[in-house]
């Protein structure tokens, strides 16, 4: 079903409400003058044992895989976010930029998996053959924005979701879970760019609530309005990295200091680096972005315990 008209759809395409495009002589501009920092081409990183979930609480366990895969385990059910476990982002997981580390965690030692969160169709986001080996092992339900019903198809997930901004959909386990605005964009090789939404995800289950960011680019008043809507959240996983060039990324990847400032707009009580260290997809060094949230926090008065950064594997209760 197509949906109706909005501030962010058109009747064919969706877009921003104060759209900053970016076209393709902007691409090539980019592409023609990059300077990339060198990457490593290999970092070492020993897969971890997922942790013991949760019982007889509301408490969970979050995971940081990689990049903006996350493993939530709760009481309640166990969820992912973007599940990336391919070699390359790219089509068919095997073009595209290559891994610089593992997945903290290995696709085949995951538990079993009740939820999937998927943020938008970007191919560090979503990956089909990670998403058709979850169809084959676990069956999950995915919440997704609105277009991506046909694309999991192809992945084998029978159970979907699609929520437009500001939706809402309780699961069964008891998980409420709402789409959140981003500035973003979507595309694939297939398919229409920006025909399918993206967002990010304001989970709550019994008293406890996480946001997951997914992609996006800083707004002064999105994310005040993310808190003034669904309040605080006790755990925020905020993007950090493929952030330079400013002139050409910032509308759609906010860079670590904006990082710090959705933490503070949201008022998260703890916050996470995500979206760094996996694939060099922009121009910064591997471990800038690291190096610059240690100095956006310091200097606005964020502690390193309020806004982590997690090896791969690491985990954290919630």
């Amino acid at each position: 079903m197509t949906p109706g008209r909005s501030d962010h759809f058109n009747g064919k395409t969706f877009f921003n409400p104060h759209p900053v495009e970016r076209t393709w002589r902007d691409l090539l501009r980019w592409r023609r003058t990059s300077r990339p920092t060198p990457w490593p081409a290999r970092v070492t990183v020993a897969p971890q044992p997922p942790p013991p979930a949760p019982s007889g609480s509301d408490a969970g366990v979050v995971t940081w895989i990689g990049h903006a895969t996350f493993l939530v385990q709760t009481a309640r059910g166990t969820l992912l976010t973007d599940p990336q476990f391919s070699e390359c982002c790219g089509p068919f997981g095997r073009f595209g930029p290559r891994r610089v580390h593992p997945p903290g965690v290995a696709l085949t030692a995951l538990p079993r998996i009740d939820l999937v969160l998927l943020s938008h169709d970007h191919y560090d986001h979503c990956d089909l053959p990670s998403l058709r080996a979850l169809a084959r092992r676990h069956d999950p339900l995915v919440i997704a924005p609105l277009g991506h019903r046909q694309l999991l198809a192809r992945a084998g997930l029978r159970r979907v979701v699609e929520l437009d901004w500001w939706q809402s959909h309780a699961t069964d386990d008891g998980f409420d879970l709402t789409l959140t605005p981003a500035r973003h964009w979507s595309n694939r090789l297939s398919g229409t760019r920006n025909a399918r939404l993206w967002g990010g995800f304001f989970a709550r289950w019994g008293g406890r609530a996480f946001w997951f960011a997914g992609d996006t680019g800083y707004d002064p008043v999105l994310f005040r309005s993310i808190h003034d809507r669904l309040g605080a959240p006790d755990l925020a996983m905020i993007p950090i990295g493929a952030y330079e060039p400013r002139w050409f990324m910032s509308p759609l990847h906010c860079n670590p200091a904006e990082a710090v400032q959705i933490h503070r707009d949201l008022g998260a009580e703890q916050s996470l680096a995500m979206h760094w260290g996996c694939w060099q997809l922009t121009d910064e060094g591997r471990d800038e972005p690291v190096r610059a949230l240690a100095a956006a926090r310091d200097a606005v008065g964020v502690s390193a315990s309020q806004f982590r950064v997690l090896a791969p594997g690491e985990s954290i209760e919630v």
